[in-house]
């Protein structure tokens, strides 16, 4: 790399670390404003709220929109470097755009993606769990605790129904467990209430009674207490959609298998999630590659036009991945697709721009 490189790269980095404090400080400060009156309802002490909830707010909030901020810095610091003649100083003395871009600012872009690609499958869920725990229990109001009408399948002809399912009281109703060999029913497992033990570890049925089928011949078993394990737990039961942020990649990639093999419809939130978090820092390159082409041309409305440009860019990126992951997630669509469609779309236009920027 040469002094001009090096120049470059400090300046990418250096604008990039800057708009990351300034977002914090402005976050955090709007955060603040709208929970201070939760905070002083369930009376949470300054430590708690210092070292409790905002330790892990800044990592969800700083990687859930760096593409953005990214993308700014690049447009702000280039359109400085364009405004003072630098970059058509580097082309006339023999560099090449192409290797302006590659270089140092492709570079820079790389930094930055594997840092976010760590931080969202395995720093940003852990932070995320303590996040969650906090507003659960200082801000957010209480969530529907409650589940009804359950039907999944637990393992390939095995299926589970559930009246009702409360996880604030770990207890379920009218449970019935149906056991199928080649169509036809070998067991059925009826219980009128089913309850959770946390430090065991399995079930409690209670007012059981098990059919055991073969062919004209049937036995019936019941009781009135019964202990027992099951596949399940009460998080196969438990549809809060803050879970997939606070789960690594690993425990995604179970927790997938799991709503695949239970068939109940809810998987793709978890998919979404489970690209997102690859999609987003692939996007750095493509903003970078943006950004570099727009503000390396000088023109009349220097930095302010460039800014307002990237703002609306922005803004549009945003737009196209919430339409593109809500269309997943209630129009069936591929959620693999839904996520990358942002990154096809603009990566195009980063495409046509860099052909076309003066050179």
């Amino acid at each position: 790399m040469k002094k001009l490189d090096w120049y470059i790269l400090r300046k990418y980095l250096g604008s990039v670390v800057y708009a990351v404090f300034l977002f914090i400080i402005v976050a955090v400060v709007i955060d603040l404003s709208e929970k201070v009156d939760n905070f002083l309802e369930h009376e949470a002490d300054f430590y708690s709220v210092v070292f409790g909830y905002y330790r892990y707010f800044i990592p969800h909030i700083v990687f859930l929109l760096s593409p953005i901020f990214i993308f700014i810095s690049v447009i702000f610091f280039t359109s400085k470097l364009a405004s003072r003649s630098e970059i058509v100083a580097s082309l006339s003395g023999g560099v090449s755009f192409y290797r302006i871009l590659l270089v140092p600012y492709f570079i820079g872009a790389f930094i930055f993606a594997g840092i976010q690609l760590y931080a969202n499958h395995f720093l940003v869920p852990k932070a995320n769990e303590k996040r969650i725990v906090f507003e659960d229990e200082f801000v957010r109001k209480k969530l529907k605790t409650t589940e009804f009408g359950i039907r999944m399948q637990l393992a390939e002809g095995v299926f589970l129904g559930m009246n009702s399912f409360s996880n604030k009281t770990q207890k379920g109703k009218k449970l019935t467990i149906e056991h199928f060999e080649n169509s036809n029913l070998q067991k059925k497992l009826m219980a009128e209430e089913v309850i959770w033990n946390d430090k065991k570890k399995n079930w409690t049925l209670k007012n059981w009674k098990l059919r055991n089928i073969n062919k004209l011949r049937e036995n019936v078993e019941s009781g009135e207490a019964l202990d027992s394990i099951f596949s399940f737990t009460p998080d196969d039961f438990n549809q809060n959609d803050l879970l997939k942020d606070a789960m690594t990649t690993p425990d995604l990639l179970k927790r997938i298998e799991r709503e695949e093999m239970k068939q109940s419809g809810g998987v793709n939130p978890y998919k979404i999630e489970l690209h997102r978090r690859t999609a987003v820092p692939a996007a750095t390159f493509i903003l970078t590659l943006i950004g570099f082409s727009l503000a390396s041309r000088k023109t009349r409305g220097g930095m302010g036009l460039h800014l307002l440009i990237g703002v609306v860019i922005s803004a549009a990126y945003v737009l196209v991945m919430q339409f593109s992951t809500t269309l997943s997630t209630n129009a069936g669509f591929s959620p693999l697709m839904s996520v990358w469609i942002p990154n096809i779309m603009f990566g195009l236009l980063g495409l046509y721009l860099m052909f076309t920027a003066p050179k």
